[in-house]
């Protein structure tokens, strides 16, 4: 599949998916937030409620205490005293709404006489007459009470005009009525916010829950602005009944976000398969050209062995066999290094650790190396300032890692310019030996430099015709040294070059074991050949 198309179905499957957890987000909030209204509507309605019903106990209170003063003072004094009290009942509304019960209370007595008189006829008109003037005066007296309502009932005590026990009674019921069944807590404070009396629950409240669960409602609103009292009510668990409404779409929007990572994960997962199948075939076509330039060496050289003029010349049948055997070993190298890598990566390979004289070795390898570095007019310049430079690793392979070095920097070496190869070793601590193998080739992008101990991973410019490889050169070198339990960077800078460093463990060793460089190490101070 096309890189392309992998990229659109990756782009719609994540808009399809980020668009469906952004309207279940939508919902979810819609869903939350009409709740909540209902919730605070439900809540208003049910303290506006307990808000009258008090007003009214307190109506009520003084109906009955200012009525009975009212007419003992005024109105059974007009008729000469009060022997024996009956009555009328009498039911009234006030303009705020508020509705009462007084009593008109008459002279029953002189009722009975004026029954039982001899006149039926004027009898009844004259009770009627006063009981007409009995009943105008008291509705007079109905409004005075009502003004010593509005005088004296801001002046009582608000425990008293406001029981707990009433208040929490009418909360319950007007709550119930409004379908708001849920506990709740609640006070009675003044204007200047000093908590008159409150529940135990109420103390638990704090200041976020304050401002989200607390509701407030001014009790007797028509109390002097001095004299105002508030009733706060608290409800702990609003945020559960609130939440209560969009419990089911949380599973939902759950099984739609572990979708949604999961396949953002399987994506990243298939372009990393992606480079990985990339870089395989690309090392497939590498190996193919680095097996394909020997084999078809040793195979000419071998037609031409069968040429009965070329085995007269002695000169060029030594010419031919050492062409076939240099040829044989840089079969039989590649082929090493890519079983050693395979053998390495399933944890079957061992090494063979010995004591070995890292100045020594580096100085074979560099030998070796200098006179096809110098064939293309480039040089290899060494210093070996390490005093001890023995160092336990397997010969074999860090021998390896030292030609794998200077073989990379030989291929990505500048065309412009020759190639000059340096390398160094020096103690940097009493137990740790440094090896610096650097040169002035193409170098390295920083976004490349991270990845190029990656197996199979290869640089850009390393896909020119005449540059090529396995990817496994450098992967080889970080995995042995790593086993070697030493480390290895890379500093590099493009058109400037790069520079491998090596730390690797020392071995204890006396002053008396310290040891001369070997004469056979063609040591030489860069500053001195160049």
């Amino acid at each position: 599949m096309k890189k392309s198309t992998i990229w659109l179905l990756a782009v719609l499957m994540a808009l399809t998916l980020v668009g469906l957890l952004y309207i279940q987000i939508i919902y979810m909030k819609s869903m939350i937030r009409m709740r909540d209204d209902q919730f605070t509507e439900g809540v208003r309605h049910s303290l506006y409620a307990v808000s009258s019903l008090l007003e009214q106990d307190e109506t009520k209170y003084f109906l009955e205490e200012d009525v009975a003063e009212v007419e003992s003072a005024s109105v059974y004094t007009q008729y000469g005293g009060a022997p024996h009290l009956g009555g009328v009942k009498y039911s009234f509304t006030t303009h705020s709404g508020l509705e009462g019960e007084v009593t008109l209370k008459s002279d029953a007595e002189k009722i009975y006489k004026i029954q039982n008189g001899s006149n039926v006829a004027s009898s009844y008109n004259s009770m009627r007459e006063e009981l007409k003037g009995q009943y105008l005066y008291q509705k007079g007296v109905i409004d005075d009470v009502i003004i010593n309502i509005m005088n004296k009932a801001a002046d009582r005590p608000i425990e008293e005009r406001a029981d707990s026990a009433n208040v929490r009674k009418y909360l319950q019921r007007e709550l119930e009525n409004n379908g708001l069944e849920l506990p709740f807590e609640f006070a009675i404070v003044n204007r200047n916010g000093r908590t008159l009396y409150e529940t135990d629950g109420y103390k638990l409240a704090g200041p976020g829950t304050v401002e989200n669960s607390m509701f407030v409602q001014s009790l007797f609103r028509n109390d002097p602005p001095s004299k105002k009292n508030y009733l706060k009510v608290y409800f702990p668990s609003k945020t559960d009944y609130i939440l209560s409404s969009v419990r089911f779409m949380i599973p939902s929007f759950v099984f739609t976000f572990v979708v949604l990572i999961v396949f953002l994960y399987t994506i990243i997962v298939a372009f990393r398969q992606k480079k990985i199948t990339e870089m395989k075939n690309d090392f497939i076509n590498n190996m193919t050209h680095e097996f394909k330039t020997p084999i078809s060496t040793i195979s000419l050289a071998a037609q031409m062995l069968n040429d009965p003029s070329v085995r007269k010349s002695p000169t060029m049948l030594q010419h031919i066999s050492g062409v076939i055997n240099d040829e044989t070993k840089r079969l039989r190298f590649q082929v090493e290094k890519v079983l050693q890598m395979s053998m390495f990566d399933k944890q079957k390979g061992t090494l063979r650790m010995q004591d070995v004289d890292a100045n020594s070795v580096i100085a074979n390898v560099a030998n070796t190396f200098r006179l096809k570095v110098e064939k293309y007019g480039g040089k290899i310049l060494t210093s070996f300032d390490a005093h001890n430079a023995i160092v336990n690793v397997d010969e074999m392979h860090f021998t390896n890692v030292i030609f794998n070095l200077l073989d990379n920097a030989f291929k990505y070496r500048r065309e412009d310019e020759p190639l000059e190869l340096c390398i160094t070793t020096r103690d940097i601590s009493h137990d740790r030996l440094e090896i610096v193998v650097s040169d002035n080739g193409i170098g390295i992008a920083k976004e490349d430099l991270k990845k190029i101990f990656d197996k199979f991973y290869r640089v850009s410019t390393g896909n020119r015709h005449d540059v090529k490889g396995f990817g496994l050169g450098l992967a080889y070198v970080h995995k042995m040294i790593t086993l070697m339990h030493g480390d290895i960077k890379a500093e590099s800078e493009l058109n400037r070059g790069t520079k491998f460093i090596i730390t690797l463990p020392l071995l204890e060793t006396t002053p008396d074991d310290d040891e001369e460089e070997p004469d056979n190490n063609e040591t030489s101070n860069p500053a001195s050949e160049e």
